[in-house]
């Protein structure tokens, strides 16, 4: 979602300011701006256009300074609009800007807080959430602003994270957290402030992670955090090489597709010379902990949710081990039986999903102790609030619909279920190492169904004048037509619903018409002839059927049948293999209908606020 990005040095920052916004544009965001301390005032440059050109207008207006902040805003509180950009300001007396501020999250007693501060005389240029900090800040600022935020604090409820400035002390940045992610770049003689270590990648690779109640001095000199007591701490400064999300397109007409195809290296990556499963895949403490479980809880959001649906099957399956998924953000707000022996996995792309870490927060008030988040970024508050951690090796993944982040989480909780297997005594050696065998032939099977991409937008290019489409699938891959779904609707903006196959006569089978094309996941397995009795349902109601069939099944293309064959049936590991065509198929309908592939409308990339 929103970015910050902040500096103070003795050089002109505002080229890394304009860096650190590229960076963060894969979050997803529909307005950015800069504002700096120049000549002894504040000023800014703000575009609902994309950073590009606020790069050109920064250079037009020949905006430069020692100290600043920047900001992608992904809109909340207010349409995206110039005046609800960020950074906002607010005057002193005299109608001089005298305090800069961005901020990412959403306070949730702002109306109260506007009320006060209009009756104290301040008007309000935006319907953001954010101008009430401004003007808070600005009400209680006497000469230092570092007490002015540790009191503007103590104010806000709900998610933040935020940059400040003041026109009266230059070369002095104050940031603060809560629920938002926000780190600190240490440097030479100079300082910087982010929500993500990505955005100061070449700029500072020392990096500090504040912890929910800090509040963050910037001088040119020195680092200066107290936390929510106001007492001083010091927090560890790690070394963090992130890759940079200005990655090399190569081939591809968009990150999206580019993800995709490398979704073979990004699982070999994950697998790593993984030879036998073991519980130190997990972490020290994870033989201990897995012997102790009796249940797994997976907690997640949107795509993460879908895989821990397909795991579900298989842990249930394999492990014999009762699982439970919730999506994260309605668990923490319903009434739950909590189970201290239960395992709570929480899976998330980024590891700062705001809902998904509230989630864990309230299972572990709860008395539920033993956590494992399965995540693809090693520096992230998932893994550093769980006891245990998979971090997936996808590499930056910048599209905003995942794909190479996906799959490689179903590898994880494949290796999980393993595991859990093996030390329940469910698992055979022989079983092992054929689970093993058939993994490490993954990223070889999925180059195969990559192939398949010519197929593939023959269909898309039928698919552009749809604004509706139903996706079928039975057993462990009903997850994956949600999965499907989820990624025909993101993307090209088309109508999407998943449900399972049998399902259909109970409702469903209401909206199919010769309009309605039907999306089915078909693999050989166990449900292939119910799924069949299914298929010819919707053969009945005129509906046209898409199927993805797996080699030697005997599903036939015919009037109403379209089907593209797959390489090969791939057993437990199937789901991973039939959701790259339901990736492919949304991408090129997308691309078919003109959108914008890598960053859909409406939609953010690290969901940071509940």
């Amino acid at each position: 979602m929103c970015g910050i990005v902040g500096a103070v040095a003795q050089r002109d920052i505002v080229p890394v300011l304009i860096e650190g916004l590229k960076r963060l544009e894969y979050r997803g965001y529909d307005s950015c701006g800069v504002a700096v301390h120049l000549d002894g005032e504040l000023r800014r440059t703000r575009s609902t256009s994309r950073v590009a050109q606020l790069e050109s207008l920064v250079g037009e207006e020949q905006l430069t300074g020692f100290t600043g902040i920047a900001h992608t805003r992904w809109a909340t509180h207010g349409a995206p609009a110039t005046n609800n950009a960020h950074p906002h300001f607010s005057a002193d007396r005299n109608g001089r800007n005298r305090v800069a501020l961005v901020h990412n999250g959403i306070i949730e007693n702002y109306e109260d807080l506007r009320s006060e501060l209009q009756g104290y005389g301040y008007e309000f240029e935006s319907q953001t959430d954010t101008e009430v900090i401004a003007h808070l800040l600005n009400h209680l600022y006497d000469g230092d602003l570092f007490s002015a935020v540790q009191q503007t604090v103590k104010r806000l409820q709900g998610a933040y994270a935020i940059a400040a400035f003041c026109r009266d002390e230059p070369h002095r940045v104050v940031g603060a957290r809560h629920g938002s992610p926000l780190v600190v770049g240490v440097g030479e003689g100079e300082n910087f402030l982010a929500s993500d270590a990505l955005a100061l990648t070449g700029t500072s690779n020392d990096i500090i992670y504040l912890e929910d109640g800090d509040v963050v001095d910037l001088q040119l000199g020195r680092v200066w955090i107290v936390d929510a007591d106001g007492n001083q701490v010091e927090r560890p400064v790690r070394t963090v090489v992130a890759h940079t999300a200005a990655a090399d397109l190569g081939p591809y007409r968009h990150y999206m597709q580019k993800e995709i195809f490398e979704q073979p290296r990004a699982i070999g990556d994950t697998l790593q010379d993984i030879e036998t499963v073991t519980p130190e895949l997990f972490g020290e403490s994870a033989d201990e902990i897995f012997r102790e479980v009796d249940s797994v809880l997976i907690l997640a959001c949107g795509t993460s949710y879908y895989a821990g649906l397909t795991a579900k099957y298989w842990i249930e399956a394999i492990a014999q081990v009762p699982v439970a998924v919730e999506i994260a953000s309605e668990y923490r707000y319903r009434t739950s039986v909590p189970n201290p022996r239960a395992l709570v996995v929480t899976i998330s792309q980024s590891g700062e999903t705001a809902d998904t870490l509230a989630a864990l927060k309230h299972a572990q008030q709860q008395g539920m102790a033993n956590t494992l988040t399965i995540c693809n970024v090693a520096t992230s508050a998932m893994v550093r609030e769980c006891k245990l951690n998979f971090l997936t090796r996808a590499g930056v993944e910048i599209g905003v619909a995942s794909t190479k982040a996906f799959t490689t989480q179903l590898v994880g909780l494949f290796l999980l279920t393993l595991t859990l297997a093996k030390i329940k005594g469910r698992l055979t050696d022989e079983q092992e190492a054929d689970h093993i065998r058939t993994l490490r032939h993954l990223p070889v099977a999925i180059q195969a169904v990559l192939a398949l991409e010519p197929q593939i937008i023959s269909w898309a290019e039928e698919f552009v004048r749809k604004e509706n489409a139903l996706f079928l699938g039975r057993g462990m891959h009903y997850p994956i037509a949600l999965e499907g779904a989820l990624k025909l609707k993101e993307i090209s903006y088309i109508h999407a619903e998943a449900y399972p196959a049998g399902e259909l006569k109970h409702g469903p089978l209401a909206l199919v018409t010769d309009q309605m094309p039907v999306i089915t996941v078909a693999p050989q397995d166990a449900l292939l002839k119910k799924l069949q009795s299914n298929m010819q349902e919707v053969r009945a109601r005129g509906g046209h059927l898409y199927v993805f069939a797996d080699a030697g099944s005997n599903i036939r293309t015919e009037p109403g049948v379209h089907v593209i064959r797959m390489p090969e049936h791939y057993g437990w590991l199937s789901p991973i293999l039939h959701v790259v065509p339901m990736q492919l198929l949304a991408y090129h309908t997308a691309c078919a209908r003109g959108t914008d592939v890598d960053k859909p409308r409406n939609l953010a990339k690290s969901v940071t606020v509940e």
